[in-house]
């Protein structure tokens, strides 16, 4: 997402286009918000000294300072990624990443959840990239008990390693069926399995 440009972080992160600002945790604090965040860059001390220096930030404390990443608490006056997502239902989900005036961030939700993300965000009119969309699948009733138990035996074993580290008939053996029996429960296993992961696949955007 394009960050306006009267923000400090999108401001500083243009200023400093080959570093990166991470947002590790925040909260509003009165007409503040406390801020965890994080640098990586080539010279993080210079960074952060322009962070201290921002008429925006107060009371920025280093935490850590290294050659290539420094941490830092610190309360700013910039609140509009908090009240976006609060405004949506939906919490802030850490860590939050800037470069180059563009923010990368993911949320957890339902899909009704989701859309109405998508709408308020629609309506902001603020410039953004969906860069995928992962569907948790509901595998209650996927495989049943003894499915469940052939795979997992099998793949314990070694069964589906290439190559193999035991046979069918050793998985049999160890599941106490005859061969015919386990061949057929790991097959339509595993068919499911793959089935449901290709599904899930091909909702991803």
């Amino acid at each position: 997402m394009s960050l306006p440009g009267d923000i400090w972080v999108a401001e500083l992160s243009r200023e400093f286009p080959a570093a990166a600002f991470r947002l590790l945790t925040g909260v509003p604090r009165g007409d503040r918000a406390l801020e965890l965040g994080e640098v990586r860059a080539g010279d993080p001390r210079v960074v952060v000294d322009a962070i201290r220096a921002h008429p925006d930030i107060y009371d920025y404390e280093a935490l850590y300072v290294g050659d290539s990443r420094a941490i830092g608490q610190y309360e700013a006056v910039e609140q509009s990624l908090y009240e976006f997502l609060w405004a949506s239902s939906l919490p802030p989900e850490f860590p939050v990443v800037i470069e180059d005036g563009e923010m990368e961030f993911g949320l957890t939700a339902t899909r009704s959840q989701f859309e109405a993300f998508g709408d308020a965000l629609g309506a902001s009119g603020r410039e953004y990239d969906l860069l995928s969309v992962t569907e948790a699948a509901d595998d209650d009733g996927l495989l049943t008990d003894r499915q469940r138990e052939c795979l997992t035996a099998a793949l314990h074993m070694g069964y589906f390693e290439v190559p193999r580290r035991c046979t069918l008939a050793e998985v049999a053996d160890r599941l106490d069926v005859d061969k015919s029996t386990a061949s057929e429960t790991i097959r339509r296993a595993a068919a499911r399995v793959v089935e449901q992961f290709l599904l899930a696949d091909e909702t991803a955007v």
